[in-house]
């Protein structure tokens, strides 16, 4: 049975409370099995019969808001697209890896979407964009706390949700699925 990675957008920032045990049980009470976070915003690896991720990632919105009432992006994706986003992240290793990022997003944008927010006045001179396979690369210069370049900003002008990771987090997520891979 394949496993995968929820990545889900808004959880434990801006008033969504939500705790690690109360989403696991969520996943279980669904049918999903070796259900495991990993760090305490939203990020959840489970097995699942294989099927498109898209649809994945509907039933996992569907079942936070009915659950929880809650609305959030939920993006899923496997080991291997996990790695992708630092191996294709023109950004990793240029900057520290809190700063830089990869939001994951629920649909490919247009290069007229990613132009827009490229040159939109809010993104400062010292950050940095990339468009990736469904997802944006950021380098946040020297941090996100001042950046205007926020998770509505992005939606509205890619036109996907998404949800941001940096680096180190996404690399602590892939060395959990591995140490995982090699006890099983």
């Amino acid at each position: 049975m394949p496993r995968y990675v929820a990545l889900f957008g808004s959880i434990n920032v801006g008033g969504n409370r939500l705790t690690m045990a109360d989403l696991r049980s969520a996943f279980e009470a669904e049918g999903f099995e070796n259900v495991e976070t990993v760090v305490a915003s939203g990020n959840v690896l489970f097995d699942h019969d294989e099927r498109p991720t898209r649809g994945l990632e509907e039933k996992l919105a569907i079942m936070v808001g009915d659950r929880f009432d809650m609305e959030t992006a939920a993006l899923v994706r496997s080991r291997d697209e996990l790695a992708a986003a630092i191996a294709d992240n023109p950004f990793a290793g240029t900057n520290e890896d809190r700063i830089v990022h990869t939001m994951f997003l629920d649909g490919q944008p247009t290069a007229e979407q990613f132009e827009a927010l490229a040159t939109d006045h809010r993104v400062r001179p010292i950050e940095r964009l990339a468009l990736g396979d469904r997802a944006l690369y950021i380098d946040f210069g020297d941090g996100a706390a001042d950046s205007k370049l926020h998770a509505r900003l992005i939606e509205r002008r890619l036109g996907h949700k998404g949800t941001a990771r940096n680096i180190r987090s996404i690399a602590r997520i892939i060395a959990k699925l591995d140490e995982e891979a090699k006890t099983a």
